[in-house]
Formats: structure tokens, C-alpha cells, sequence
């Protein structure tokens, strides 16, 4: 403990002892200098070519246009905003550049040229209980319309948590999942997760007091293969039957505030969640998984994806992960994510063709050196690794950790006014997810505003 109060390290020829200090956990760090702050973001920065804009030429040759790579206009190390990234050479003439499909999807229900926008958003314990999703999906439906929470699983580790709607359950449901898989006559739903009816299991979902969330209109049960199942919903018996990988049982409840669904009886009926929707407008579909880094999305079937594609149809697909990629905070070779993403991202475009998709960088996370909270280097590693993710497949990219504020900036969110993250300085708490939610409303209505203008 003495020791702990002196600078106790010391050099033998090229070996330092580090620092004993047992009071590090609870002493009040002080705030890194500025020359301390690592340089990662420059250093990407410089790898950037001076000139990428790619030439247009005509059938004799000539140059005809010059559009800009992204990476000319925008460093992606430091840039807030959102980056469109140009299809894939080779790619079919109706891939649209990064977010383009979505933000005309948008521009079409807004003219009423259409009824709804849908987003798949994927993530990891950073999305669990709809924080950031409720926040995005709120404020969109504000300004296009929609009421309704989007998909819900039949059962969830954090129900008791969202705030967004009420959800209980019996505990006879039999989970298979990624870390689970389901048996090879079985399809994992969209979400990860496959749930198997026991004999008495039902599910009850609850409306909750807050705008678009306090009304059921819409309600769809989506389910795999089976010969003749049976359930009821709200006392109303139904039966299920379908062949294909995504079946879908859809219900007009007009202003109910409760749904409650009971297995029947029948055939084993593989289910996936259900979903709550309005007439028309824009639908955020969350699909968290605690613990996973998003190689697990190449375990989803391609014609699940395909037919989920044909029965409830997406604009936008989001891929939000990295929490449990840096794992090993000093870790800065990620060939071992890099490579099995590309073929992650490689078969989403092709099951899920016409979508816009949109990279979300890992956010800022921080480790503890020498007694002080600093960005772990793993960080602007896996921001490289995200950022070549998304150009080589013509999504788009968003960098959360510049737009909350970069280097050291987790420190500022856990140890600020107000308080925006955990302490494991890596989650962000409610009201920080909040404020994630916004920033990334605000740059997808960025690029919105520049397509109404042009």
C-alpha cells in the first residue's frame, strides 16, 4: 500500500518493472496529456491515396466524367458524417450506392409513392433491450410516419429491460440460437435465434405508453415449415401451415393494447418472433445478440434471408458490431474478422439484393495503461478494417467513434455530466444510446436533405 503512493518502478539495462500500484482501481485517474494521445487516426489517415476518383470513358475512350472515390471528399478516420461508397466493379446495374436505395425509398413514402421503409438493424449487446434503435426508429417515424416497434423474438434474455414494449413469456420455449444451432431440417431465424414450442408455451406482449408504441394495428407471427400447427391469438384460434422458410400469419387488430398467443397443438412449428406494425411508415427492426462480433450472420440460410427478403422486405440492412471483436484491447492485426466478414457481407448483398447497407464502426472503447483510462489501439485497427468492409461492397459507412468524439472520448462519456456509458467503458447506458440514436438520425437526414436537392 506504501509503495502504491511513490513511482516504485525501476531499470535493469533494457527491461522496466511496471508500476505497483494496489490503489489503482479506485484512485481518481488523472486526465491524459496531450502528448500521450496515441496518433492511430493520422496514421490512417496517411494510407489514404492522394487521388482516387475514378474516370468515366466513353466507347472511343474519352473521358466523359470524373466521380469522386468517397475517400477523396472525406477522410474516413475523422468524418462525422456518413460515406457512400460506388457498387463494386462488376455489380449488377440496379446496386445503388451505399445508402441511395434506402434515402429514394424514403423520398417515395414520403410522396406516398409507397407505404413502408424497413431497416434490419444488427448488432450486439450495444442494441439489446432497442437502445439505440428506439431512439433512430422514433425519430423517423416522426418525420415519415409509422407506428409500431418492428420485429420482437418470441422470447429474450433482456425483455425485462426494453422499455419500447412489455414482454413475458412461458419458460417451456426450447431456444436454438448461434451458440445453438438448430437441427439441419430446422431454419435460425433472421434474428439468431429459432424457438420451439412446448406443450402449454405462450407469449405476451403489452403496448406501452409512448408515441407509436401505444397501439397494436398491425401484427404478423412470422414461423418456419410446418405440416399443421395451432395457435390462438387474443383467445382466436389460427391454424399454421407453409412449406417455405419464412412463413407469416398477419392480423388486423386495429387499437389493441395486448397480444397474447398460445400454442395450440400440432406439429412442431419452428417460430421466429412477431411483428408490430402500422398501415404505413417507417419500421427499425432490431435483431441484438448479446456477444457476437457479426461473423456469425454467414450461419443464417440463404433462402430464409431470400424469402424474408419476399415476405417482410427491407431498405436498409445496418451492421453495428465491434465491442467483442476488441477483446484483446492491444490487439491490432484483424485479418482474423476481415476475411470471414468479407464473405458475411458477400452473401448478405447476394440474399438480400437491392438493400442498402451501412457499415457502423465500432465506438470508442477504453482499457486501463499505467493506471489511466485511454482508447485501447485496437480501435483504430478495427475502424481500417470496418471502413475497407464497407468500400469493397458499395455500402455505406459511418464512423460512431469520430462522431462521439474520438481518441479518449469514452472516458468523457462514462466520467462526464451527464454520465453516458458504463463503467466497463465500452456500453453505452440508455441515455447515451440516446444520444447515439441522434447523432446517427441526424446523418442519414444529412444525406436525405442533399438527395431532395439534387
Amino acid at each position: 500500500m506504501a509503495l502504491s503512493l511513490v513511482k516504485n518502478s525501476f531499470s535493469y539495462n533494457e527491461f522496466t518493472t511496471r508500476p505497483l500500484d494496489l490503489l489503482a482501481d479506485i484512485r481518481k485517474d488523472a486526465p491524459v496529456a496531450p502528448e500521450d494521445i496515441d496518433t492511430d487516426s493520422a496514421l490512417i489517415a496517411a494510407d489514404l491515396p492522394e487521388d482516387t476518383s475514378t474516370i468515366v470513358t466513353d466507347s472511343a475512350g474519352a473521358a466523359i466524367a470524373a466521380i469522386p472515390d468517397p475517400d477523396h471528399l472525406h477522410n474516413f478516420a475523422t468524418y462525422t458524417g456518413i460515406i457512400n461508397y460506388l457498387p463494386p466493379a462488376g455489380a449488377d446495374s440496379t446496386v445503388k450506392a451505399g445508402l441511395q436505395h434506402f434515402l429514394l425509398a424514403l423520398d417515395e413514402l414520403k410522396a406516398k409513392k409507397r407505404k413502408k421503409v424497413r431497416i434490419a438493424y444488427f448488432g450486439d449487446s450495444m442494441i439489446e433491450g432497442d437502445l439505440i434503435t428506439e431512439d433512430l426508429r422514433d425519430s423517423l417515424q416522426h418525420l415519415f410516419g409509422g407506428e409500431g416497434v418492428g420485429f420482437v423474438p418470441v422470447t429474450s434474455v433482456v425483455a425485462g429491460f426494453r422499455t419500447t414494449i412489455t414482454h413475458t413469456f412461458s419458460k417451456d420455449w426450447k431456444d436454438y440460437s448461434y451458440k445453438q444451432l438448430p437441427p439441419t431440417n430446422l431454419f435460425l431465424g433472421m434474428s439468431g435465434h429459432t424457438f420451439i414450442p412446448g406443450e402449454s408455451s405462450w407469449i405476451k406482449y403489452q403496448s406501452v405508453k409512448k408515441r407509436g408504441l401505444n397501439r397494436f394495428a398491425q401484427v404478423s407471427v412470422l414461423y418456419g415449415p410446418v405440416a399443421a400447427g395451432n395457435i390462438s391469438v387474443n383467445n382466436k384460434a389460427y391454424a399454421l401451415s407453409g412449406q417455405r422458410p419464412v412463413n407469416k400469419l398477419s392480423l388486423q387488430l386495429d387499437s389493441a393494447q395486448q397480444v397474447m398467443i398460445k400454442w395450440g397443438g400440432g406439429s412442431a412449428a419452428p417460430f421466429y418472433g412477431v411483428c408490430f406494425e402500422g398501415d404505413t411508415g417507417v419500421y427499425v427492426d432490431n435483431y441484438s445478440f448479446r456477444g457476437i462480433s457479426g461473423i456469425e450472420l454467414g450461419k443464417l440460410s440463404g433462402k430464409l434471408l431470400q424469402q424474408m427478403q419476399s415476405e417482410h422486405p427491407y431498405d436498409l440492412i445496418v451492421l453495428h458490431y465491434g465491442a467483442n471483436v476488441l477483446w484483446k484491447p492491444e490487439l491490432t492485426d484483424y485479418k482474423w474478422y476481415g476475411s470471414p466478414m468479407t464473405k458475411v457481407l458477400d452473401s448478405l448483398r447476394n440474399d438480400l439484393p437491392n438493400a442498402s447497407f451501412l457499415v457502423i464502426s465500432t465506438a470508442d472503447k477504453s482499457y486501463k495503461k499505467s493506471g489511466n483510462y485511454v482508447t485501447a489501439p485496437g480501435v483504430t485497427a478495427l475502424l481500417k478494417v470496418q471502413h475497407e468492409l464497407a468500400k469493397a461492397h458499395g455500402a455505406a459507412y459511418w464512423n460512431l467513434y469520430a462522431a462521439m468524439g474520438g481518441e479518449n472520448s469514452m472516458i468523457r462519456w462514462v466520467e462526464g455530466d451527464p454520465v453516458l456509458a458504463n463503467k466497463d467503458y465500452t456500453h453505452f447506458n440508455r441515455q447515451g444510446a440516446a444520444r447515439v440514436g441522434a447523432l446517427l438520425y441526424k446523418a442519414m437526414m444529412d444525406e436525405y436533405k442533399q438527395l431532395a436537392h439534387e
